[in-house]
């Protein structure tokens, strides 16, 4: 296990880490959850041993085996991608040699008996079985299974490391750490540059690795399905809670109420006694028994209520002005770099308050069409027209990179501002969570997260119609990232979202965009509807059988159907809603009644016949509702 006592970490008069500890077992999966700059990041090196801390100490078994995955890593260059992989089996070369070495030497002894020979015995056992352990029989076909579990294709495999971006050579660092299979597999961010396909794969991975597991991450629902353990750092301290993320959400709020509660019961019992010593006080013959009671006062051990972060940004995108009825419309758009061909005559229409999400692999799209309709990039072939009046806003996937580091924050809001908000431009910082003199600080000095929400808030200096967002939750914390969700919910104007978080899409849009083979596949619904839809857990599966020659899934298979209009779509989709929503009123009246009945004494109430009645009514009520709700479905599904 690994024992982290009384660690801390002070920077000027700033408690990051305020003498904590804890432990981590062996199989712990475990979530490093809280706000950003609040001290993960500093605690999981300091596990790792990348830096010490100020004060206490971390012990870990020795022989034991750790990988650290970080944003600042690297990989050397002139390698291609599998070779740069398979380093990652350095250890089981060695053994390899070893083993081959041990076997020279068995081979020309003859002393079977001796102590010597049985120790050699016990050597190549032990080298063999580490050997075993770590793959040694199956490293390239390892390899390959995890590459392409995170993304990489066939052909990708022979191509230099040299020709991927930053964020593919990240996964090319993750595919080594999860091939080296160490005893505990430490990981900051792991999903940042991974699209949905591979975030999935990769929570599989995790929940049934045999070592222990210690990820930071902003994505909930990464959390819910990976960890059994979330521990929150928050102003200088931990505190360790034995549940994934959305029950920690939970056992945290009923913590804090319970304590706020005895805090407030044990405040109104030291008043009581206070007033009472001061009224013994007042009079000779009690002054004895008042001393007596304040010195019980005094040992009485005092509640404190734990101080915790509740600063949120405030934000809410202007009113939509109004545009016409299509919001854009592209035509037979084509887009190739050189001859990469990225889109291929692909039609695209919103109406005025569409909400669509762009999902899909990296490199299929989804940021390229996004730049077309802002007008960042050109069109190699086809149309696409901007309605009448349109305006749009746009967050770019690195917008934050794209502030100047020379100026400061109040300077940098100044330069996006019309004239007439110039007065208001220390407020909305405020509400940004840049408040005094933080509206004077340089850029270059800003975390990734002040930088995104400094974006966010010169995003709505300016009125538009049109809201395109490229991964707009990247160097977001969850609090932050909630806020922009709520804020997108109540956004009246028509919405492009580019993103692979599903919890942040889940319910946020009514068309879901999949991007594939250079087309766009378009489904009703949000996300969570369209993963459902394709019955995959892993949206690679149908890529993967199709290009293997397997047997296709019976959705591959589906022939052809008839195209359904736009408007027809729209009365399905809302049939579907209003179905829905009935279902779950029943089952709320029905869990209502279901209460009263459970009461012991119910069948000697005066109306119990008229209560069962009810009961039998809505059960048949929500039949027929289910019934119109499958109805619906299947009648869309029909068309799709």
């Amino acid at each position: 296990m690994i024992n982290i006592n009384n660690v801390f970490v002070k920077y000027g008069d700033r408690t990051l880490l305020d003498r904590v500890n804890l432990v981590i077992v062996e199989r712990d999966k475990v979530g490093l959850v809280g706000r950003n700059g609040a001290g993960k990041s500093t605690l999981l090196k300091i596990i790792a041993g990348y830096m010490s801390p100020h004060d206490g100490n971390v012990d870990r078994p020795s022989g034991s085996t750790l990988g650290f995955l970080h944003q600042e890593m690297s990989l050397p260059k002139g390698k291609t991608v599998m070779a740069e992989t398979l380093t990652a089996f350095d250890e089981v070369r060695r053994l390899e040699k070893q083993i081959a070495e041990l076997n020279d030497e068995m081979a020309t002894r003859t002393d079977y008996e001796s102590d010597s020979y049985m120790k050699l015995l016990e050597n190549f056992a032990e080298v063999n079985d580490r050997f075993q352990l770590l793959g040694g029989q199956t490293m390239e076909a390892d390899a390959e299974r995890v590459l392409t579990g995170l993304g990489f294709k066939a052909s990708d495999m022979d191509r230099l490391t040299d020709e991927f971006s930053g964020g593919w050579q990240m996964r090319i660092e993750l595919a080594k750490m999860l091939l080296q299979r160490p005893d505990y597999l430490l990981l900051d961010e792991p999903t940042n540059h991974l699209d949905i396909e591979s975030i999935i794969w990769l929570e599989k991975f995790l929940k049934d690795y045999a070592g222990a597991v210690i990820v930071i991450s902003h994505d909930k629902q990464f959390l819910d399905n990976v960890t059994r353990r979330t521990v929150e750092v928050e102003l200088g301290k931990i505190y360790d809670y034995k549940a994934a993320y959305s029950e920690y959400v939970d056992l945290r709020k009923e913590r804090r109420e319970q304590q706020l509660a005895a805090y407030e019961n044990q405040q109104r019992v030291i008043a009581d006694k206070e007033r009472t010593i001061n009224r013994f006080m007042a009079k000779a013959t009690k002054t004895k028994m008042a001393q007596s009671m304040q010195k019980q006062l005094d040992k009485i051990e005092r509640i404190e209520v734990e101080q915790f972060d509740t600063a949120a940004m405030n934000l809410r995108f202007p009113p939509a002005p109004r545009s016409g009825q299509v919001a854009l419309e592209a035509k037979n758009l084509s887009k190739s770099y050189g001859s990469l061909n990225v889109l291929d005559k692909v039609d695209l229409k919103l109406d005025r308050g569409d909400r669509v999400a762009f999902v899909g692999q990296n490199g299929q799209g989804k940021t390229t069409l996004a730049k077309i309709i802002v007008n960042e990039l050109t069109l190699t072939g086809g149309e696409l027209q901007l309605g009448h009046n349109v305006e749009i806003g746009y967050y770019a996937q690195n917008q934050s990179d794209s502030l100047h580091a020379k100026l400061t924050v109040l300077e940098t809001m100044e330069n996006y501002a019309p004239a007439e908000m110039r007065t208001q431009l220390r407020s909305i910082l405020g509400a940004f969570m840049f408040s005094g003199e933080d509206a004077d600080k340089k850029v270059s000095v800003l975390s990734g997260g002040e930088r995104a929400r400094l974006a966010l808030a010169c995003l709505l200096l300016r009125p538009f119609n049109l809201l395109v967002l490229d991964e707009p939750t990247n160097h977001l914390d969850i609090i932050s990232k909630d806020v922009l969700k709520q804020a997108i919910k109540d956004y009246d104007g028509t919405l492009i979202v580019v993103s692979h978080d599903r919890e942040f899409l889940a319910g946020l849009t009514d068309r879901t965009l999949e991007f594939r083979d250079r087309k766009l596949h378009e489904h009703l619904g949000d996300v969570n509807y369209f993963l459902e839809k394709r019955q995959l857990d892993n949206m690679r599966d149908v890529e993967i059988s199709q290009s293997s020659g397997k047997p296709k899934t019976a959705i591959a298979e589906a022939p052809p159907k008839k195209e359904l209009s736009y408007e027809e779509r729209k009365r399905l989709q809302r049939a579907i809603s209003n179905a829905e929503k009935k279902v779950e009123k029943i089952e709320e009246e029905i869990e209502a009644v279901e209460k009263i009945m459970s009461n012991p004494e119910f069948y000697m109430q005066d109306d119990a016949a008229e209560i069962t009645k009810k009961h039998a009514d809505l059960k048949a009520a929500l039949e027929d509702a289910i019934e119109v709700w499958e109805l619906a479905q299947l009648e869309m599904m029909e068309y799709e």
